[in-house]
């Protein structure tokens, strides 16, 4: 609980630090594919990236999901990853396999466990954009996000 406590607290602290493109893992910096052409997809943006001290192997990542009006992500897995997901702007419908679809607002934050499935992740709005801030604790080398292979 004390890890969750302190991972939450450096999240909030980053959020409140500018943007910066240092230290970016390839992977992070790229869009997703669109699901389809009429929707367009999220993005994200790295803002930290470390070693976690302390804990051998293990990677603390925080970023921000950028989901454009109508945006809306690809069935996709965070591989091992823990991942806590707090919503800055606008409103996010998600759904993890094996639980019922979630709405999440704006102050409005998550957790997903290692190995969870989306299946639905979707800005509600046609018209608003929404930002979610994004901690990731992950194996050292991990990609942070693992699009599910085309049907």
């Amino acid at each position: 609980m004390r890890i969750a406590g302190g991972l939450l607290a450096v999240a909030t602290l980053t959020a409140a630090t500018p943007r910066s493109t240092w230290d970016q893992p390839a992977h992070a910096t790229t869009p997703t594919a669109a699901v389809t052409s009429k929707h367009p997809t999220e993005t994200l943006k790295p803002l930290l990236q470390q070693s976690l001290p302390k804990v051998k192997g293990k990677t603390f990542t925080s970023a921000i999901v950028d989901f454009p009006p109508n945006a809306r992500a690809r069935p996709h897995r965070h591989g091992k990853a823990f991942v806590h997901a707090y919503v800055l702007e606008g409103t996010v419908r998600s759904k993890l396999a094996g639980k019922p679809v979630s709405t999440y607002r704006q102050g409005e934050n998550w957790v997903e466990q290692p190995g969870a499935h989306h299946v639905l992740t979707e800005n509600t709005s046609r018209t608003k954009r929404a930002e979610l801030l994004v901690v990731f604790v992950s194996n050292a080398g991990d990609k942070l996000k693992l699009d599910d292979p085309r049907a």
